[in-house]
């Protein structure tokens, strides 16, 4: 995974009132630990860090510290509830060739069998990697599968350098059944439409016979 270059800012102002102004000029608030060293407290660009973050596990360039630059991973990212802005994040640091735990996602591609229906149980699976080398994603191409045919962790084509955390037996993907038209509308609780009972020809016959014009009480 390539580095993001970020330029970031010490701060030494706290509280509320420093981090709503922050915001309004458009910046985020962060913090930076790991590896024995001190928290630091750092300012970036908005609109940099949320283009950066859209990427899982961003391995994170903040450069313009004092010292020099340093390489992160975002480890907890707070958003505003309402709207989905960045608010803050906590950023851990990393070495070259360090290696870290993280989430990678799986993601499905291709069409299974026809009659067939995929059950995606996991989004993604915990990996050991390189925090210089986490792959972006696995995919798995189920083009074809047929009903009964299960991916799990283990299963997973790992690129060089990563291993698996997980559960080896856990279950990614499997290809189930369909249900049916019928099975559905039991699910949603629709009830059968009621077809009225078809009335018997001859019925109808008597039923004219039976009619005539109204006797108007004179004779003829």
């Amino acid at each position: 995974m390539p580095e993001v270059p970020i330029a970031a800012e010490p701060r030494t102002e706290f509280g509320k009132g420093y981090a709503r102004r922050t915001r309004v000029a458009g910046k985020v608030p962060a913090i930076l630990y790991g590896h024995g060293t001190g928290t630091r407290h750092l300012t970036l660009p908005g609109h940099a860090l949320m283009m950066a973050l859209k990427t899982q596990n961003a391995l994170i360039r903040l450069e313009g510290l004092p010292g020099g630059h340093e390489l992160a991973l975002p480890k907890a990212i707070q958003r505003n509830p309402i709207r989905g802005d960045i608010e803050h994040v906590d950023f851990i640091l990393v070495r070259q060739g360090e290696k870290v735990t993280v989430d990678v996602a799986v993601r499905v591609t291709g069409e299974v069998f026809p009659g067939g229906m995929l059950d995606q149980q996991l989004v993604q699976v915990l990996v050991e990697a390189e925090a210089t080398n986490i792959p972006q994603s696995f995919e798995v191409d189920v083009t074809g599968m047929e009903i009964g045919t299960a991916v799990h962790s283990s299963d997973l084509d790992l690129p060089p350098g990563v291993t698996l955390a997980a559960d080896p037996e856990a279950l990614v993907l499997h290809v189930i059944a369909a249900p049916t038209a019928e099975q559905m509308e039991a699910e949603l609780g629709i009830p059968e439409t009621e077809v009225p009972a078809e009335v018997p020809p001859e019925a109808v016959a008597e039923g004219d016979a039976g009619a005539g014009p109204a006797d108007d009480g004179q004779s003829g």
